[in-house]
Formats: C-alpha cells, sequence, structure tokens
C-alpha cells in the first residue's frame, strides 16, 4: 500500500523528534502492509519548511532505512497551508503536496489559482475541517472542479471523535474520496496504519473494505505518476434512512464520477 501522507521525517514538525523514532515509525508503516509513504512535513509559519529542506531528510532516513533492513521507500511531499501555498512560486510549489488550514478564507479563489498554475491541489484530511462540516457541498464544487481529496484512516476509525468519523462516512457514500492515507506522526500515539480505518468503517459502510486497494494502491500511483485516476468503484449503498432522518437531513453533496 501507498501512504500519501505523513509526518515520518525526524524534528521538522510535530512528527518524530529524532530519526530513531522515524526508523521505528517506518517499521510499523512495513508492518502494516505499507511499502511507500510520502513525507508530508508541515509548511506553514510556525513550520516554514523548505524543500531542500525536506528532500535532504528524505534522503538521510531513506539511508538509515536501508541500514536498518527496513523495506520501505520514503518520498518528499508536504503539507502546505493555503495561505502559504498561495505565496510560492511554481517550482516550489511543485515539489509540495497541499494541504490547508481550518480557518474561514477565500478556499475556492486559492485552489483555483493553483489549478490555474498546471498543478492539481490534494486536500489533507477534509474531514476534520469545519468549514466542510459546516457546508459539504462547499467540498463537492470543489472536487467537480478538479480537486482531489485524501481522507485520515484514524477518522474512519473514530480516532478524531464521532462528528468527523459520520462526517468520512458521508464523504465516502457521496463520492468524495480519493485517497485514504494515515496522517501518521509516530509509531506509538498515531502510528501508520491503513486498513483498520476500512474495517472499523465496514460495518457502517458495508463493501468498503473490500474497495480499500482502490483507496491504498490504485489512486495513489495515479495522483504519485501525474497520470488521471482510474475509475472510482461505485460508492457503497447508503444504509435505509429513518423515517425522522429522511425529514431533517439535508441534501446530499453529489461529485461527478472519475472516469
Amino acid at each position: 500500500m501507498i501512504d500519501l501522507h505523513c509526518h515520518i521525517l525526524p524534528g521538522l514538525d510535530d512528527g518524530p523528534v529524532n530519526l530513531d523514532f522515524s526508523v521505528a515509525m517506518a517499521r510499523a508503516a512495513e508492518e502494516a502492509g505499507i511499502v511507500v509513504m510520502v513525507a508530508t512535513p508541515h509548511v506553514r509559519s510556525d513550520h516554514p519548511n523548505e524543500p531542500a529542506e525536506i528532500e535532504a531528510a528524505v534522503r538521510e532516513l531513506n539511508t538509515a532505512l536501508a541500514a536498518e533492513n527496513v523495506e520501505l521507500r520514503v518520498l518528499a511531499g508536504a503539507e502546505v497551508a493555503l495561505q502559504k501555498a498561495a505565496e510560492l512560486d511554481d517550482e516550489t510549489l511543485r515539489a509540495l503536496c497541499l494541504g490547508y488550514r481550518s480557518i474561514d478564507i477565500d478556499l475556492e479563489g486559492i485552489l483555483w489559482g493553483i489549478q490555474a498554475r498546471g498543478l492539481r491541489p490534494v486536500l489533507a484530511h477534509p474531514e476534520r475541517c469545519p468549514i466542510f462540516q459546516r457546508d459539504p457541498t462547499r467540498l463537492a464544487r470543489l472536487v467537480n472542479g478538479g480537486l482531489l481529496c485524501s481522507i485520515t484512516a484514524a477518522s474512519l476509525a473514530g480516532r478524531f471523535g464521532s462528528t468527523v468519523r459520520k462526517f468520512s462516512l458521508e464523504l465516502l457514500y457521496d463520492g468524495l474520496v480519493h485517497d485514504v492515507a494515515s496522517d501518521a506522526h509516530d509509531h506509538l500515539h498515531r502510528p501508520p496504519d491503513l486498513l483498520k480505518g476500512f474495517e472499523s468503517a465496514e460495518e457502517d459502510v458495508p463493501g468498503i473494505r473490500g474497495q480499500a486497494t482502490w483507496f491504498t494502491v490504485t489512486a495513489p500511483v495515479a495522483i504519485l505518476t501525474g497520470k488521471p485516476l482510474p475509475r472510482m468503484p461505485d460508492p457503497p449503498p447508503r444504509p435505509p434512512a429513518s423515517r425522522w432522518r429522511r425529514l431533517v437531513r439535508p441534501p446530499a453533496a453529489r461529485v461527478s464520477r472519475q472516469g
């Protein structure tokens, strides 16, 4: 499997504090069936990491993993605050992955501007963003406009609370998810695991466990290579709603299918 979003580089942000902890995290990822991880340290005002610094840390970590016989490859990326992304030049931005900050800013303006520069943003953990929780149709419009969404496996497992878990399930039902990543920060408290999220969600979204390969291998490969996403699996059928839920539930946000 491929993990597109994790904080595995030592000392760059709120991930592992040293190289030994990074190696331990990599071992945990290997044991969980992950073969490639994209290191996505924060790039924002409190973590002003530069591409060269990130790439050097990736090289050092891959060297350490080879020496420790850990069969995991780490690639360079970043989780970029939207305000910071708008300030970066094209060359710098192309070396980084796009995240977000959960404040009410001109999301659409910034993201459309980035797309106009020939880049396709991937939104990190939108299920944890209050902006989208308040207005799911706003996320649907962004996806229909070409953006990709990566949710966190731990969100499906309830790690961030019931509100985030329920919203994550809604995004799956509405076909708004293109990738499931770990957003791991260490090997103990926020470890790199992808399948536990699908296993937890299976009870509420029957059939989603069988689609895990698309979200953790097929789509990530296309994203990393810059190719169009293969056709998305049909969203699992939404369970029948009670009469009361049908009366109070707002219309679902829908997304156009990936061809």
